[in-house]
């Protein structure tokens, strides 16, 4: 690494996922960390009321806002694969995007990106087809939002070929396989629990562009962007230790959007 390179990097976290009389309480602590947030949209959390709750907090809180789509499975927290055909996912997309764009324009806000959410998200990773209707229903929308996504995945090469800006992003709390892709749920390593061990992939990612996988191999990372999921059940102690160490290594908490 070059000595004179600048340092900073975006904290997102995944946000609004309440929906009716099902609440997360963290959320409002959680804009103290991040500088940028993913909202859901309905399909696998998030109601109007809560939609617009968290966009005032982000607003409050000058942090960046994103789209957050899924798959429409509210039972399965939109972390099941569904199989769905192309022009149906497009209009899904295109419905929950055009609608939190609107609640945030109503209230000042555009949004910064688009972010989709668990099984949508990591099957875009490994799917140029399903890549491609994502970004086709962006176009659509007409606004040329940012597409985030999981660095050096089929997302990142499908908005490569069609010129489509793209933002990419890493975990602090969740591990690797040795092909870059994050190890499923299902795995009971999956998620890293201990916030130090998440600061410090943190810190490994951004200073040295490489991350350890499940297996005990390093591979290259790239990344604008870092996650820490909304409903990590440390999600406040992980935050703070990734915010400590960003202190104490001088790096800056900057939106990629700046």
């Amino acid at each position: 690494m070059n000595s004179n390179e600048k340092l900073e990097i975006d904290i997102n976290c995944d946000m609004g996922e309440a929906f009716g009389r099902y609440q997360l309480a963290e959320d409002p602590a959680i804009f103290n960390y991040i500088t940028s947030c993913n909202i859901a949209c309905g399909f696998h959390a998030g109601d109007p009321v809560v939609m617009e709750r968290t966009l005032l907090l982000a607003k409050d809180a000058d942090v960046a806002v994103g789209a957050h789509p899924s798959y429409p499975d509210l039972q399965g927290f939109g972390r099941r694969y569904m199989k769905i055909k192309s022009s149906d996912l497009k209009s899904m997309i295109k419905y929950q995007v055009a609608a939190l764009a609107g609640m945030a324009s109503s209230i000042g806000i555009n949004l910064s990106h688009v972010k989709p959410h668990g099984a949508l998200y990591n099957s875009a990773a490994d799917s140029l087809a399903e890549s491609h209707t994502i970004i086709e229903a962006l176009v659509e929308l007409g606004n040329n939002v940012p597409l985030m996504g999981l660095s050096c995945s089929a997302m990142e090469t499908a908005a490569a070929e069609v010129g489509y800006p793209f933002i990419r992003e890493a975990f602090a709390d969740r591990r690797y396989t040795d092909l870059g892709r994050l190890v499923s749920r299902s795995h009971p390593d999956a998620v890293i629990e201990d916030p130090n061990a998440a600061a410090d992939q943190v810190f490994n990612i951004i200073k040295s562009k490489r991350v350890r996988t499940l297996e005990g191999k390093t591979i290259a990372l790239l990344a604008q962007s870092i996650c820490v999921h909304g409903d990590h059940p440390k999600i406040l102690d992980v935050l703070k230790a990734i915010d400590d160490m960003l202190t104490l290594q001088k790096i800056k908490k900057q939106t990629w959007a700046h």
